[in-house]
């Protein structure tokens, strides 16, 4: 179910992030409530997970429509739960890590992501 707004002028537009489903993949809790509650309040519906194996199996269950997701994670990495989710069902996925190597950033695309951030 799809929110909208009607302008003033009577046109129906689609409210940004209505219903959109992003999971955010970070083991540090303070960044992942950072970008759980700015994704919220811009409207989407967020799930978290803190690890590789939560995050693909999250991922499976719940099949989100952009996956944010850190490199260093425990379990296995961020390139791991990136090609397994990617394998499953192709998703949109940004790299959002603090390794800011171009070797690091050109395996984060290789292996299926969209973008990488620093």
């Amino acid at each position: 179910m799809e929110q909208t707004h009607t302008a003033h002028n009577g046109t129906t537009t689609a409210t940004p992030g209505a219903q959109r489903r992003v999971l955010v993949v970070e083991d540090d809790p303070t960044i992942v409530d950072a970008i759980a509650a700015r994704l919220r309040a811009e409207g989407f519906l967020v799930q978290t997970a803190g690890d590789g194996p939560a995050a693909v199996d999250t991922a499976e269950a719940w099949q989100p429509d952009l996956l944010i997701l850190d490199i260093m994670l425990p379990g296995f990495d961020g390139l791991e739960v990136c090609r397994r989710v990617q394998a499953a069902r192709p998703v949109p996925v940004l790299m959002l890590t603090a390794r800011d190597d171009e070797t690091d950033m050109l395996v984060g695309l290789g292996v299926g992501a969209d973008d990488y951030m620093t």
